[in-house]
């Protein structure tokens, strides 16, 4: 299978053109030579089979061919909002969560985060964070890259959450009702996890305050790392029947 690559720039068919430095440097590194295929996607939908033409010691020319219109997008659009985990867990949460099919993410501090970012440092994890979503659609096969957004407070985020359309969930083990007897969803869903802890009986309070409906994984208490992409996997497993 050629290597996937992201291209942030307008493609077609037929055009020539030298990739960008991050792209190159991945042609660099795999010592793909002239002739080789490469499959490029810009996250607007679809991919394009693409062949390198030149190899500089830092350009990588290549020439698009066909265009295919490949689809493989979950047919709920995901929003993920969690307490962000500590440690190196929030990585692998965004990496997963990407591989899952959630089609943005949204970072929160709750009242019991660990992990609590602001300014600068908020800002770079972001772009990291970014760039961990970037790489696991390359590896993945997505061709719509999700969003990850900045570092919100809870309060603020419950304050204008996107999409008032979307039907809203929220994990909880407080009379909640089992996630397997929700009805089926279509159109846009958001799900609200909390951090290590859980979320506070206030803050889930506030979350049911603002249209979301508890709903549990079953008996068990799941990491704060493990409940958001169980519950992406659950919805995953439902769009595709």
């Amino acid at each position: 299978m050629p290597p996937r690559l992201f291209v942030d720039q307008p493609l077609r068919s037929g055009d020539s053109f030298s990739l960008p430095s991050g792209p190159a440097r991945h042609v660099q590194v795999l010592r793909l030579q002239p002739g080789a295929a490469l499959t490029l996607f810009n996250g607007a939908g679809g991919e394009w089979i693409a062949t390198v033409t030149q190899m500089g010691r830092s350009d990588v020319s290549v020439q698009l061919g066909a265009h295919t219109d490949v689809n493989r997008e979950l047919t709920v659009h995901v929003t993920l909002a969690l307490g962000m985990p500590a440690n190196e867990r929030m990585d692998a949460v965004v990496e997963k969560a990407t591989e899952l099919g959630a089609a943005a993410i949204q970072p929160l501090i709750c009242e019991r985060s660990v992990l609590r970012l602001n300014g600068e440092r908020a800002q770079k994890k972001v772009a990291h964070w970014q760039a961990v979503a970037l790489s696991a659609c390359e590896q993945s096969g997505r061709t719509r890259v999700p969003q990850i957004a900045e570092v919100l407070t809870l309060a603020q985020w419950l304050q204008a959450p996107p999409s008032n359309d979307a039907a809203r969930w929220t994990l909880s083990l407080r009379d909640a009702r089992a996630v397997a007897d929700m009805p089926a969803l279509t159109g846009r869903v958001l799900c609200l996890s909390g951090p290590e802890g859980g979320l506070s009986p206030a803050e889930e309070a506030a979350a049911r305050e603002a249209g979301f409906a508890p709903v549990s994984l079953g008996p068990r208490v799941l990491r704060a790392d493990t409940a958001p992409l169980a519950l992406l996997a659950h919805l995953g497993l439902r769009s595709s029947r």
